[in-house]
């Protein structure tokens, strides 16, 4: 056996010992990262900033109008670089509610409770009318409501049975539920949209159709989920057009209101027993459009050293939705991104230690409208991509540059791992970098994907994109798009966990010598071109 043969195993031992040996634990910068953190967290007030002065932040409205600059005078206050509101759009409008009520007045007064849609537009003063329950399942079965319907408030949902909580809505993962996502295996390619296909003239939009013809008083609806008090919300539906949405500056829309399941069942019920319930509503909402149609992400910076070009990028979406003000979704994962920078400027302040990489946080809007801020900030700075979708056609310069998008975006609730978003390559990175946290109970991870936020245009364009397994807490059944949303339901010492195990991930993917591994990329064309490794 020749030298050279007998030294191939040592070369491969030392090549993968090499391979590891930077992504080892900084253990002075993470007790840095813990003290700020943990112990001087400023995240709480961070997120009453967010959220008690400036929410809701509907994209497109004086709130996230108002909310974006405060963020901006903020990060500069602190010491960020290249602070800055990048225009993306053109969106459409925003709007605010002014003012809404909503009365039941037969067999006896009671007041409704209910939230108008997002967009929809004012009534013409305090309307009042009989409430009426469209039954129809065909295009032939509007034939009977025809020319009924004028003036009148319709119901056409279904009533929706309750049942008692017997347990807290509040939940918390179990060692099995962690046990199911650590060993899931590689998540299964989703099929490529055929968007010609898509479309077609369903009876729903028939239906939408006939009640702007009919020219009802107003839509009222029950939320499939919610109940004591507790109604989810979101936009209204247009009534007129393809392709047109309720932000759109020629959008036309019936006035629309989601109630309580409660008060929503009642109005049914007597309706089955012949009892003609009458209510009047008012909604008074102005339509906004602070800057021309145009909506902005908020880009702030911590330059890096000797890989200064090459960027590490965290963010979270900083919209929400209007009846409550917008806490944990996403009031929540921007105050802990905003508090992953201040964490790691203080961090360098005290080491004297600078990032090599430069860090880059991101303050989405539009999300809730479809990912349209991050999504924007994709195609304007990585890559071209599909129409309505983020498969690249080509590359741009600055895709090669990103090492990592990191994402929070799923509420209050503390950091249990992440989904490696089927990119097994960065498992054993960070196995080393979480199990720095086992104390703080975050190192489960899952070559799982996780969808619906704004890791997804990233990892679909070839930029490592991740998003965190959080507690779910009661994100799912009391806070998400619901008028309980507000700073009260925040969990201090989850989101103070959170931003520190961020910050830790974020300095460690600054510094090692290589960005993170890449996994195989699909183009537009269908070729397939290796990342980098």
């Amino acid at each position: 056996m020749t030298f050279f043969k007998r030294a191939i195993p040592f070369l491969v031992i030392l090549l993968h010992f090499s391979a590891f040996a930077q992504d080892s634990v900084d253990v002075q910068i993470n007790t840095i990262i813990r003290k700020h953190g943990m112990e001087q967290s400023k995240v709480m007030d961070i997120a009453s900033w967010i959220c008690d002065v400036h929410g809701p932040r509907l994209t497109g409205s004086e709130g996230i109008f108002k909310a974006r600059k405060w963020a901006v005078e903020t990060l500069n206050s602190w010491g960020m670089a290249n602070v800055q509101q990048q225009a993306w759009g053109p969106f459409g409008r925003g709007w605010e509610l002014e003012h809404f009520e909503m009365h039941a007045k037969t067999p006896q007064y009671w007041q409704v409770v209910a939230y108008p849609k997002a967009w929809s537009p004012s009534t013409k003063g305090l309307i009042k009318g009989e409430v009426v329950y469209l039954q129809a399942a065909e295009e032939a079965d509007l034939e009977k409501y025809k020319g009924k319907l004028k003036g009148k408030f319709i119901l056409m949902d279904s009533i929706r049975d309750t049942k008692e909580w017997f347990e807290a809505p509040a939940a918390r993962y179990t060692s099995d539920d962690l046990l199911k996502l650590a060993n899931a295996g590689a998540p299964v390619p989703r099929p490529r949209r055929n968007w010609e296909q898509l479309g077609g003239m369903s009876f729903n939009k028939k239906l939408w159709i006939f009640l702007y013809e009919e020219q009802a008083a107003a839509i009222l609806d029950r939320g499939y989920k919610g109940d004591l008090g507790t109604v989810f919300v979101s936009g209204a539906r247009v009534s007129n057009e393809d392709n047109v949405r309720a932000y759109d500056e020629k959008a036309q829309i019936l006035p629309q209101a989601t109630l309580s399941v409660e008060h929503y069942n009642r109005l049914l019920r007597l309706i089955e027993k012949g009892v003609k319930p009458e209510i009047s509503m008012e909604i008074k909402a102005q339509y906004q459009s602070p800057d021309k149609g145009m909506e902005y992400n908020v880009i702030a910076e911590i330059p890096g050293t000797d890989l200064k070009d090459e960027v590490v990028m965290f963010g979270a979406h900083f919209d929400s939705w209007h009846t409550g003000t917008g806490a944990t979704d996403n009031g929540a994962g921007s105050a802990m991104m905003m508090e992953v920078a201040r964490i790691l400027l203080e961090t360098i302040k005290e080491s004297g230690i600078q990032p090599r990489r430069t860090l880059r946080l991101a303050l989405w809007s539009g999300e809730e409208q479809g990912l349209h801020g991050s999504a924007n900030y994709v195609r304007t700075h990585l890559a071209e991509t599909e129409p309505g979708g983020w498969i690249p056609k080509t590359l741009k310069p600055e895709q090669s540059k990103i090492s990592a998008y990191y994402n929070l975006d799923n509420g209050t609730g503390k950091v249990r791992g992440i989904y490696l978003q089927g990119n097994p390559e960065v498992s054993p990175i960070f196995r080393i970098w979480l199990d720095a946290f086992k104390d703080l109970d975050a190192n489960t991870i899952t070559l799982s994907n996780t969808g619906g936020t704004d890791h997804l245009p990233f990892d679909g364009v070839g930029v490592p994109g991740f998003q965190f397994i959080q507690e779910p807490m009661a994100y799912f059944n009391r806070t998400h798009h619901s008028n309980m949303d507000n700073w009260d339901h925040l969990v201090a010492d989850d989101m103070k966990q959170a931003a520190t195990i961020v910050a830790s991930m974020v300095w460690h993917t600054s510094q090692r010598d290589e960005k993170l591994p890449r996994k195989p990329l699909k183009m537009d064309n269908e070729k397939t071109t290796e990342g980098t490794k």
